[in-house]
């Protein structure tokens, strides 16, 4: 199961850190991804994360902005997100790739197997 949580409304410039709790798994050998939809707009990838490896990949739109970490103690992954834009309001999904035994993640949604229900995002003044 993977659950995310965090999501809420912040103003332009304001930070958010999104938790991503899985449970039924060991995240030893995994990807995560993160991926967003916006209103009227088709899903995307946001970054992703290996968790053999600790490569991280972000999306141009959120380089330097966004950071992926991870709790193993209490397998939930985050991710940091900084310096919002209105542009980044969005319903924000984590998923998993179990396993996984890759170096490098995918920021491609039909290599993850296990999604969250998603927790929404608006960045607004």
């Amino acid at each position: 199961q993977v659950v995310e949580s965090g999501g809420g409304l912040v103003q332009p410039g304001g930070s958010l850190r999104l938790s991503c709790a899985v449970s039924g798994f060991t995240l030893d050998y995994y990807a995560i991804g993160w991926f967003r939809q916006a209103p009227g707009k088709l899903r995307e990838g946001v970054g992703c994360f290996s968790g053999r490896s600790d490569f991280a990949h972000y999306a141009d739109s959120v380089k330097g902005r966004f950071t992926i970490s991870r709790d193993n103690a209490k397998n939930t992954m985050y991710l940091e997100m900084n310096s919002l834009k209105p542009e980044d309001t969005a319903v924000y999904y984590c998923a998993l790739r179990y396993p996984w035994y890759g170096n490098d993640c995918s920021d491609e949604a039909d290599e993850y197997t296990y999604w969250g229900q998603g927790t929404s995002v608006t960045v607004s003044s």
